[in-house]
């Protein structure tokens, strides 16, 4: 078993879920990090999920992400690991809002 650390970005995210990451066949994925920074003027909220068999699963709903913040979904003790073909998005309240940086460790 191969173990690959990487990391994924997302530029502005808004009002239209972007994936973060989905896992691959024969694939598992542990979420060591994820950060979402408010980039605008407002203060915005973030929902962070994970998909799977077509049902979403909250890390976090409705969290505010203050003026020039950003909000760690996971990190420190906490970690969150997906099974193939789960889908990790996020979405903000706000239009081009939030960048999101996502650390991982994929085992294959």
């Amino acid at each position: 078993m191969a173990n690959t650390f990487t990391s994924y970005v997302n530029k502005d995210v808004g009002t239209s879920a972007a994936t973060v990451v989905t896992v691959g066949a024969s694939t598992q994925t542990t979420v060591i990090g994820m950060s979402c920074a408010n980039t605008t003027a407002s203060p915005v909220t973030v929902d962070a999920y994970i998909t799977r068999s077509a049902v979403n699963y909250y890390l976090v709903k409705g969290a505010t992400v203050p003026v020039g913040g950003s909000l760690v979904i996971v990190g420190g003790d906490q970690k969150v690991v997906l099974i193939t073909s789960d889908a990790l998005k996020v979405v903000s309240s706000t239009a081009s809002s939030i960048d999101a940086v996502t650390a991982v460790l994929n085992i294959t």
